[in-house]
């Protein structure tokens, strides 16, 4: 059965583009996308996690709806869905998601976690251990606010980070950290070949 959001996804982007992933009971149902921004990308959305109203602070009032999402690289091969370079993500998902609910907690842009109590990498290939929370950058067209049941919904994209860069937005704060990610190029889609966008003398200078 379709979702209310599912159903205004297909209305934006053609039904073409939009498949519901199977998921074990009990777990966030989940959208996979298929878009074409500057380049083709596939998209890992919650379908649900907007049903939950997020008890945002006052000065971010509108934002109490939203849904996670990760943006994937053409080069992964989905045909491969248990190669460990890729299949993380969809663990760390549900992992987010179930947090916030349980917790009743919310949300939003800037906000940061890490990848578990011991803060392992969350690959061989991809180094990062810590996740940045984002409103939508390779695809702010795309992935505006929908209006589903009435409710402004928002997307959060999920940028893994290096410890450096964790350190960096705990001391410079959330905007000097997004305009480092900016100057290097690097946006919500994932990135098995990005390094850290600091030098490694930042934290001997702090």
């Amino acid at each position: 059965m379709s979702s209310d959001l599912k159903v205004a996804l297909c209305e934006r982007f053609g039904e073409h583009r939009i498949h519901e992933l199977p998921v074990k009971e009990g777990e966030m149902p989940l959208l996979l996308m298929e878009l074409e921004s500057k380049s083709p990308v596939s998209v890992l959305m919650t379908n649900g996690l907007s049903n939950f109203k997020m008890k945002v602070p006052e000065k971010m009032a509108g934002r109490e709806f939203n849904e996670l999402y990760f943006c994937l690289p053409s080069y992964w091969e989905w045909s491969d869905l248990e190669n460990p370079r890729m299949n993380w993500v969809y663990p760390w998902i549900q992992r987010l998601t179930k947090f916030v609910i349980e917790k009743d907690t919310w949300f939003g842009p800037g906000h940061t976690m890490p990848c578990g109590q011991d803060m392992q990498s969350l690959s061989d290939t991809m180094l990062q251990n810590h996740f940045f929370l984002t409103d939508p950058i390779l695809l702010s067209d795309e992935l505006k606010p929908v209006e589903v049941n009435g409710n402004t919904v928002h997307f959060l994209g999920i940028i893994p980070i290096f410890p450096d860069e964790m350190d960096y937005k705990q001391g410079k704060g959330t905007f000097k950290l997004l305009k480092k990610l900016s100057q290097h190029g690097v946006t919500e889609k994932l990135d098995d070949y990005r390094s850290t966008t600091l030098k490694s003398k930042w934290i001997l200078r702090r």
